[in-house]
């Protein structure tokens, strides 16, 4: 059974904690556009001088480019077992693009209302410091405004103001959300219900997706 896997779902929908979990627990890298775009960067491969100078100028990265910065990453070693996608593809021609690199893959589509998401996102503070994340209504830290673990001072991150989640959710709906029927249509889909704790939701993946 393959382990490929993409990760689909809104802003604050819980998929880089299922991603962490499930990386450590399965073997696989959980891999983000914006991971590999940095890799790129840092190690100033003829792609990574590419997306450098796009980025510089304000500018938004090609498909075929970061397409291309995918299929590099997805022939390295670590993803021989299998991987997990997070950010990508956004689009219906990455999501065609994908389907030439990777004929095996599993989509797995978390589902959760936009008032849990704002809930969430609105409520999130991040220590400045060691960069780790609370939620002062579900998950606040010991003592308010100051880090669990570090001592840091913990700030609410631009994109977590109400406006922003907000626009962040149409740009979502617009841009990705047909990927939902693109992948429904291949027979490639599983809907989870990630409104729930974290723990809850990794049972769940266990069941759907068995560590053979």
């Amino acid at each position: 059974m393959s382990m490929n896997f993409i990760f689909l779902g809104p802003p604050g929908a819980g998929k880089g904690t299922l991603a962490g979990q499930v990386s450590e627990e399965y073997g696989i890298p959980h891999i983000s556009t914006g991971d590999i775009f940095r890799e790129a960067i840092k190690n100033q491969t003829p792609l990574g001088v590419k997306v450098k100078a796009i980025i510089d100028s304000g500018g938004l990265v090609s498909d075929d480019i970061t397409c291309a910065l995918v299929d590099d990453r997805l022939r390295k070693d670590d993803c021989k077992k299998g991987f997990i996608l997070d950010g990508f593809p956004r689009t219906i021609p990455q999501a065609e693009a994908l389907e030439k690199m990777v004929k095996d893959v599993k989509v797995v589509n978390f589902e959760v209302d936009d008032d849990l998401i704002i809930a969430r996102l609105s409520n999130r503070r991040v220590c400045k410091k060691c960069g780790t994340n609370y939620n002062v209504r579900f998950m606040p830290p010991k003592q308010d405004g100051i880090c669990d673990k570090c001592g840091g001072e913990l700030y609410t991150r631009d994109d977590d103001k109400l406006e922003s989640i907000t626009h962040r959710l149409e740009v979502y709906r617009e841009q990705t959300a047909p990927l939902i029927g693109f992948y429904r249509n291949l027979r490639k889909l599983t809907d989870i219900d990630s409104a729930r704790d974290s723990q809850l939701v990794l049972v769940d993946f266990r069941k759907l997706f068995p560590n053979k």
